[in-house]
């Protein structure tokens, strides 16, 4: 291995990394801490001024050479070690793995959506994931990042002299046993019958207890009897000086090894368990071993004899190794383990031992469902102080004298709003919903339109009564509240109906009359609610989540008055019950439950006795840190009909139990049917839930119609029978269009009442000055806005953003055929900076997918660019809210490159390369360029993804390197190369952060390049990037430039990258033919490009500061820990091979020798007279200028040391590096 060939070498590379200490260099000071900025930029030009810029070398035509070579190649017997190989990479399709049974987004949905958001959102949550997978890349990090290297430390193993093997034989000889038949271990054992007439199997095992003993002469016994008692004569005896090996044997018995004999024979034994079958044979084993080194050391004592003796020697060694053949395979085997197994010396290096996870990327995962913190609310019981049974034959249990039903949802009072859609709980015993005599549309939990969905995976009845429900909350703090809101049948003024269930005397004779109205009253007003009571409780102890499960429900209060604040409750009026509900937190394996949408999650058991669990739907704030890129497809509309100001109408007689029916219409025609119908009751805030269908897309005719009715609540014997039959009569309609500006409307509205509706009501307009147009309406109360409505819309597939709508819009038109106009869509794009930010995380997949596609037609720079710059916007929102990991999901999983067409769409790669070089320019707008390159990473990131799509999609892979992309697109990286340099190289002062995270991202880049391009044109584009530094720069550039070697030396094909081959005529087979290597010549340089350019960068950077330094020499030792580890290349041949590259490193540490104190290094004595500090003094005429090598000034003795150091740990090093080329 490398740092076992030559460790010297490795301590003189440590070693310089404490160059710059005083005591070394006596002349160099140290800046001290009030040195000002000044002195040390003036500093940096008097060096840059007195040091010559390095001559670049050219590297070679990398794809010509392996061409040229291809024999030499192929005939080498390390040729892994010179080729890449073929399945460097591949682009993969992940199933998108969902929580849910099905598919969240209806049959046939994407086909009959006509609106082109509508469709992209679609396919986006259908979409599997797209990934490409570099089979090689745990090998393309740092040392500590290979798949072989563990966090387990090294230690050097305790060496050993020959006066302490003699000692801990004898000590091992003793720890087996007496020398005089003591007992060296003993057990039960299972002996096969060997006889060679029957097969060994199971039955013919016994059971006996063995003895292991050594005798007199030093041989050993293995005796067994019947029992413990081995003070009796054994049943047999095993004598292991015939015994040629202890093998396991698992074929007839578990826990089986076999003592192989000499003569041919063999004894099967068995133990009971593993650990006592591996202490048998480790202890036989043993004794085996020392038998064998007895045979050996009689062997070589025998050598000092004359030749006839030595013969004769030979001879007995040749039977010895016959007669134990198998002790000679093993002791060999355990030499070749030891070697395989010596500490490699990098391993103990400092750095090495480091548990830095500092260069370590988080894990991307794709894009999945994510929640706040879930409460699971479950609904136990509800009882009031009056009770009775409903019974007619009064048999059966007491309950509720009349029906109740329970509304449960969540408040924010610190910012005053709902927070979660409704829990509709029916806590009802059978008897008294049948109290109630044919159930209406019963009100459901979520979008009852998705049953149809899943009607075949979980029957209906398994979910009509609910109890439990999962509240979700993303913003957590004690002022949530869970509240509770109970309704009953209609029957009347609240103050009335609520009067008895407030007294707490006798209430028999009051529980017989009410459970009598509520009968009448269930009879007749059955599909009717009206409120009845609230109650609520907190749910949090603080903002970090935690339940506050101790805390109960308040009193149940009566429902005219709301709810405000805890310090009020006492003044409220109170009715006798209780309310059961218990919270809990929601563990992460809960099953059996079911989304707002009906749709069951994948852990559901379809069982009678199956509870279901209903997932509340939580109203996330909109706010971009708490929002997330959608998944799966949801549409809610949640409508609130706040009040209907009815007290000044006269157009009505009556007007005051109000009902209203919500129709959700397409048509406003007289006989149009509604798609859906929805009917409910009360003055107080009530919900609704409507399901917007993607069937068609929405348009201008779609809307929501209200019906208002009075109802009847009037039952006494009064009247005709005519009168008593009428529960409902229409008292005004009102209507709500569903769009304004294509988008669907929400938020409070006032809209006013009409007391008809005629055919066509939508198209009326009033014009002022009693003009209108359309049909005649006649206005209750003048048409004021009586109706106070409010909606909110939950949906993953429409936008509320005017400027994302209208982006789409534009290009849905494009595509369908409309002539596209440059000036129009830059109009749209630019004004896409304007998108709110929650909503372009909400869609962000669609969003960028859209842009991408866009870019790959354009046909004018300018859109190109504008499509770029709205991309920068977008990346950057996502990192300024912290929420880059969601890009960095997108690039991984979610991108896909659109199918190429050369005569129709470009290439991604190349177009956003164009337009990158274009936004780098020193006319640009420097905000958006600073934004491109504080970011880069992401655009980089998907030309590398685009690339590789494009080679597999297109067959490009087997084509030359040369062949695969067109020269436009060469063109264009080296390009966009030459324009990131002056952003790197001369504005890192004023933006230090986007120049670091450019340079790093430009050599991510560039290291990926070599998988796919051309690698004689990447090892250009390195030189161009060298090329603009020079020796004297600021530190900040010297970082920037080895942590771009760094990167790019990293590279899971470095070694190939580096061709480690004979270039020479002829084959090497003298040592002094390698002679030119130890010198950095042009032609290694240039064979050898990467780790040539690599060594001549730090020897530069040897002239330079202790903290240039530093960072050279540490880039170079971690490249060369990392091959010492790296399992691809573990054998000898491999490590000599790779020795061969830093044969110039001698060279670099000769050329350096003034630097490094030998005294330190040098495990030999050291010439005393020889003085490191002679040679280090400067030129008195600057002081400050970093003191340049000088051959003259170098002592001819420290010149011996260092050359002694060296042939003193290079030779084994050596010999390597001519074995490969003998």
């Amino acid at each position: 291995m490398l740092a076992q060939d030559f460790p010297g070498l490795y301590r003189l590379l440590a070693r310089a990394l404490t160059l710059g200490n005083p005591q070394c260099q006596p002349g160099l000071r140290p800046a001290q801490p009030g040195q000002s900025g000044q002195q040390q930029a003036s500093l940096s030009v008097v060096v840059r001024h007195d040091s010559a810029k390095p001559k670049l070398i050219e590297p070679i035509d990398y794809e010509n050479v392996i061409v040229q070579k291809k024999t030499q190649i192929l005939n080498d017997a390390l040729r892994e070690m010179l080729l890449f190989p073929y399945d460097d990479f591949q682009t993969t399709i992940l199933k998108r793995q969902g929580r849910y049974i099905c598919s969240t987004v209806p049959g046939n949905a994407e086909k009959e959506a006509q609106s082109l958001f509508v469709t992209e959102c679609i396919k986006t949550y259908n979409s599997d994931w797209h990934a490409v997978n570099y089979k090689y890349e745990d090998y393309s990090g740092e040392f500590r990042q290979l798949p072989s290297k563990g966090t387990k430390s090294e230690k050097l193993p305790v060496h050993v002299y020959e006066v302490d093997e003699e000692a801990d034989k004898d000590e091992d000889a003793a720890s087996l046993g007496s020398q005089k038949g003591g007992i060296t271990k003993q057990g039960w054992l299972y002996k096969g019958n060997m006889n060679s007439a029957i097969s060994v199997t199971m039955r013919s095992f016994k059971r006996r207890f063995f003895h292991l003993i050594q005798l007199g002469d030093g041989s050993y016994n293995l005796n067994f009897y019947k029992d413990e008692k081995i003070s009796k004569e054994p049943k047999g005896s095993i004598f292991l000086d015939s015994c040629m090996g202890v093998v396991q044997n698992n074929k007839v018995r578990r826990f089986a090894f076999e003592l192989k004999m000499q003569d041919k024979s063999s004894y099967l034994l068995a133990a009971d368990s593993e650990v006592e079958m591996e202490e048998w044979i480790a202890t036989l084993n043993k004794i085996l071993q020392l038998n064998f080194e007895a045979a050996m050391q009689e062997k070589r004592n025998g050598e000092s004899h004359d030749d006839d003796e030595q013969n004769k020697m030979e001879s007995s060694s040749s039977s010895l190794d016959s007669y134990l053949p198998e002790i000679v395979k093993g002791s060999r085997e355990a030499d070749i383990k030891f070697k395989s197994e010596r500490v490699k010396l990098f391993a103990l290096d400092p750095d090495a031992q480091k548990l830095d996870f500092s260069g370590i990327e988080p894990e991307v995962k794709p894009f999945e469902e994510k929640f706040g913190k879930k409460i699971l609310v479950k609904c136990n019981d509800l009882s009031f102080n009056l009770q009775s049974c409903v019974a007619e034959n009064e048999e059966g249990p007491t309950t509720n004298v009349e029906p109740f039903f329970v509304t449960l949802s969540l408040f924010d009072i610190k910012n005053n709003q709902k927070i979660s859609s409704d829990f509709h709980v029916d806590l009802n015993p059978l008897s008294v919903r049948h109290m109630i005599a044919s159930t209406p549309q019963q009100q459901m939990n979520g979008s009852g339109d998705c049953l149809h969905k899943i009607k075949d995976i979980i029957p209906e009845a398994m979910l009509q009564y609910p109890k439990q429900g999962i509240f979700s909350v993303t913003c957590p703090h004690p002022d949530i509240f869970l509240v509770a809101r109970i309704e009953k049948v209609l029957q009347g003024s609240i103050t009335h109906c609520a009067e008895p269930y407030m007294k707490s005397s006798d209430s028999s004779k009051a529980a017989q009359k009410v459970l009598k109205n509520a009968k009448q009253a269930c009879q007749r007003l059955g599909q009717y609610r009206m409120p009845f009571a609230w109650a609520a409780r907190t749910l949090f102890k603080d903002t970090s989540g935690t339940l506050d499960k101790n805390a109960r429900f308040s009193a149940l209060y009566r429902q005219d008055t709301d709810f405000r604040k805890p310090e009020k409750m006492a003044k409220l009026p109170v009715i006798l019950g209780n309310l059961d509900i218990t919270i809990d937190n929601v563990s992460p394996d809960f099953s059996n439950y079911v989304n707002s949408s009906y749709i069951p999650m994948k852990q559901f058991e379809n069982s009678t006795k199956t509870v279901v669990t209903f997932e509340v739907e939580e109203f996330v704030p909109c706010i971009p840190k708490h929002t997330q890129p959608f998944t799966v497809y949801n549409n809610h509309l949640y409508v609130y009909p706040k009040y209907l100001k009815y007290d000044s109408q006269k157009s009505f007689a009556k007007a005051r139990n109000i009902a209203v029916c919500i129709e959700f219409k397409d048509s406003d025609e007289e006989d149009s049917l509604p798609l859906k119908v929805t009917m409910f009751i009360g003055s107080s805030k009530m919900f609704n839930l409507i399901e917007l269908p993607t069937l068609k897309s929405l348009h201008e005719k779609h809307h929501l119609l209200f019906t208002f009715y009075h109802v009847s609540c009037d039952n006494s014997s009064k009247g005709s029978t005519k009168k008593k039959d009428i529960v409902e009569a229409q008292v005004g309609y009102s209507w709500l269009p569903l769009l304004k500006d294509g988008r669907v409307v929400t938020n409070e509205k006032h809209i006013p009442v009409s007391a008809n509706l005629p055919s066509g009501y939508l198209s009326q307009q009033e014009l002022g000055i009693g003009k209108h147009s359309g049909p005649e309406i006649k206005w209750v109360d003048g048409g004021k806005p009586l109706l106070k409505i409010s909606t909110h819309l939950v949906s993953t597939v429409y936008t509320q953003d005017q400027h994302l709508h209208n982006f789409f819009q534009y290009c849905q038109k494009t595509e369908s055929g409309a002539q596209a106009l440059g000036t129009d869509l830059v109009k749209y794009l630019k004004s896409l900076h304007a998108m709110e930010g929650h909503v372009m995380i909400a869609f962000l997949p669609t969003i960028l997918n859209q842009l991408f596609r866009v870019l790959t037609r354009a046909t004018q720079e300018e859109v190109a660019v504008n499509v770029t710059r709205v991309i920068i916007h977008v990346v950057a929102q996502c990192h300024e809210e912290g929420l880059d990991s969601y890009l960095r999901s997108y690039v991984k999983y979610a991108y896909k490159a659109e199918p190429y067409i050369a005569s129709e769409y470009k290439t991604i790669h190349e177009e956003l390369t164009k337009s990158m070089t274009t936004i780098l320019k020193p006319s640009a707008d420097f905000l958006t360029s600073n934004k491109l390159l504080k970011y880069s990473w992401f655009f980089f990131e998907i030309l590398i993804k685009s690339m590789a799509q494009h080679m597999i999609e297109n067959a490009k892979v087997k084509l030359l390197r040369n062949q695969r992309f067109p020269a436009s697109y060469h063109h264009a990286v080296e390009t966009v190369v030459n324009m990131l340099m002056p952003h790197i190289t001369q504005k890192y002062r004023d933006n230090p952060e986007a120049s670091k995270n450019a340079n790093h991202s430009l050599a991510v880049f560039v290291k990926r390049c070599f998988t796919f391009m051309d690698r004689g044109f990447v090892f250009k584009q390195i030189n161009n990037y060298i090329s603009c530094f020079a020796p004297g720069d600021p530190k900040t550039l010297f970082e920037f430039k080895f942590e771009f070697l760094r990167v790019v030396c990293n590279h899971e094909h470095y070694i190939p990258l580096n061709l480690p081959m004979p270039f020479g005529k002829g084959r090497i087979q003298r040592y002094q033919d390698l002679q030119l290597d130890y010198s950095l010549t042009d032609d290694f340089c240039k064979n050898n490009f990467l780790v040539g350019l690599l060594l001549r960068e730090v020897g530069n950077a040897l002239q330079e500061f202790r903290d240039i330094r530093q960072i050279a020499i540490s880039v170079l030792k971690n490249l060369m820990i990392k091959h010492s580890l790296d399992d691809r290349y573990v054998s000898r041949s491999h490590q000599a091979r790779i020795a061969t590259l830093y044969l110039p490193l001698f060279g670099l540490l000769i050329e350096n020798v003034q630097r490094i104190n030998v005294k330190d290094v040098s495990p030999f004595p050291v010439n005393p007279s020889s003085s490191v500090n002679d040679s280090l003094s400067l030129p008195s005429s600057n002081p400050l200028m970093t003191p340049q090598k000088s051959g003259n000034t170098l002592d001819n003795n420290l010149h011996k040391d260092l050359f002694g150091v060296i042939s003193g740990i290079g030779n084994t090093f050596l010999k390597l590096v001519c074995f490969q080329f003998s």
